[in-house]
């Protein structure tokens, strides 16, 4: 106890060139550039985006699965407000912040269902704060944004890419996970015209975007016998007589599928990879691809013991 008393004592009286003031402003210097290099740490996200019914939230739901048995730490973000069942458990909910049924009976409102939607995810850009609460401080987070399906969010509305840009700004570094259901590809009039809306997609949001065919475990023998040609679109498809598709007996709107596919020839910016959550491999080329997209990674450390001599 005196040996503790005494310590106090020299340390109040204070040591020679010892400046308790001086210390405590380095400190607080050292810890206010730990939070500035910490707020610069990279974040990473997708965004996921499809026409309805295309595999969205089983996509977000897949990679968490695949992430826990990988041992990487992975979170989910649902921005559907029209939602009923998913499985996963998200970080954040905007049914917690606002409910589409609510907004359908507001009298005041009078939307309708496609309204009512629009009115939520502008309510949510209307209180960012929210979602930042909810989303967090921790650096290295890899979280996956799941999105309604109505497309006119991102080719008529700027209401993703200005989450996108707030997000950004929040230093994540984000993909567009652009998901299209192998089903479409039964029609080729469907097919090309799915790969315009993704093509406005890429030009809308302006950010690194891979392209997924999913559900291809459902794909017929005919289809998977084609897939290869599938996951490169190009105008040669409409000159095959593949029984994998059915052409349109309307000879305007098979000109105007040759048309669409033109427009894709001339981009060459579609490019597919296929998905099922039902093989292992396919998931994890596609999270390998994401990854290289917004550079996961490249920060982190190596170790001895993490490299194979």
């Amino acid at each position: 106890m005196l040996v503790m008393l005494a310590s106090r004592m020299i340390f109040d009286s204070g040591f020679p060139g010892f400046d308790r003031k001086k210390t405590e402003h380095s400190t607080k210097k050292i810890d206010l550039e730990r939070n500035r290099l910490r707020s610069k740490m990279p974040r990473y996200a997708h965004i996921v985006v499809g026409p309805a019914g295309s595999g969205k939230s089983t996509y977000v739901s897949a990679m968490l699965a695949h992430a826990e048995a990988c041992q990487r730490s992975m979170f989910a973000v649902n921005l559907d407000p029209a939602a009923e069942i998913f499985n996963y458990n998200p970080i954040a909910d905007i049914r917690e912040l606002i409910q589409i049924e609510d907004v359908m009976e507001d009298k005041s409102l009078n939307y309708g269902p496609n309204g009512a939607l629009v009115f939520a995810i502008e309510y949510l850009m209307k209180n960012l704060d929210w979602l930042a609460e909810k989303l967090g401080t921790t650096e290295d987070d890899y979280i996956l944004f799941d999105t309604p399906g109505q497309i006119e969010l991102i080719s008529h509305l700027s209401v993703i890419k200005d989450l996108t840009k707030y997000l950004e700004n929040l230093n994540f570094h984000i993909c567009i996970v652009f998901l299209l259901d192998s089903q479409f590809i039964s029609d080729i009039s469907k097919y090309f015209s799915s790969l315009v809306v993704s093509l406005i997609t890429l030009i809308n949001l302006e950010l690194p975007m891979i392209n997924l065919l999913t559900k291809v475990d459902k794909m017929t023998p005919d289809q998977r016998k084609l897939l290869e040609d599938l996951l490169e679109p190009n105008s040669n498809l409409l000159n095959e007589n593949s029984p994998c598709f059915t052409r349109t007996k309307n000879d305007k709107f098979y000109r105007l599928s040759k048309a669409f596919a033109q427009i894709i020839d001339d981009y060459s910016l579609q490019k597919f990879l296929p998905f099922s959550v039902l093989e292992e491999d396919l998931m994890n080329d596609v999270l390998l691809v994401a990854d290289n997209c917004i550079q996961y990674g490249e920060d982190a450390e190596v170790f001895a013991k993490d490299i194979e001599f």
